[in-house]
């Protein structure tokens, strides 16, 4: 999981692509794709929280408004996309667009290059400054197995719920 956010469950992308195709054969298709897709982001859900914990333990040393710390952890969510460009769910940390014009504010507070920025009130003077290392990642770190786990069940539960339709006649 290396290069930081987002986290991504890639393992299960042929699966998710024939289930979502048995999905679209069914008569309430839409809704069950609702279903999948809220399910998945349930199983996400923990290692979305344990990132937001994580970005929030990061020091701050100023009082600046508005908070960086809270406005990255905000941005902080699982996402579950069923076809398109790529299938498979993940956890991401989003641009923080409008945050002290600072977009990148969750990859620059990951990496351990850290970022150069103007000091406030003075835009002549540059300074360096670094985040907490590897918060995203490390909220991750040993707990892949989980989340994937989590997700495949998800999947499985979809799957033996359209076999039972099938099996029922509906």
């Amino acid at each position: 999981m290396a290069g930081g956010p987002p986290f991504e469950l890639r393992a299960t992308h042929e699966g998710l692509d024939a289930l979502v195709r048995a999905i679209r054969q069914e008569e309430d298709g839409k809704e069950l794709r609702k279903d999948l897709a809220k399910n998945m982001r349930e199983a996400l859900k923990p290692g979305a929280d344990q990132a937001k914990s994580s970005i929030m333990g990061m020091v701050s040393l100023h009082s600046a408004q508005p908070a960086l710390r809270s406005s990255i952890a905000k941005k902080i969510r699982p996402e579950v996309k069923l076809g398109g460009r790529w299938t498979g769910a993940r956890v991401k940390a989003f641009k923080t667009k409008n945050i002290r014009g600072f977009p990148n504010a969750p990859k620059r507070t990951n990496s351990a290059r850290g970022w150069r920025h103007p000091v406030y009130g003075n835009r002549e003077v540059w300074v360096h400054q670094r985040g907490k290392l590897e918060w995203f990642d490390k909220a991750f770190r040993g707990r892949e197995g989980i989340y994937k786990q989590a997700v495949h069940e998800a999947m499985e539960d979809m799957a033996r719920r359209i076999a039972s339709r099938a099996g029922n006649g509906s």
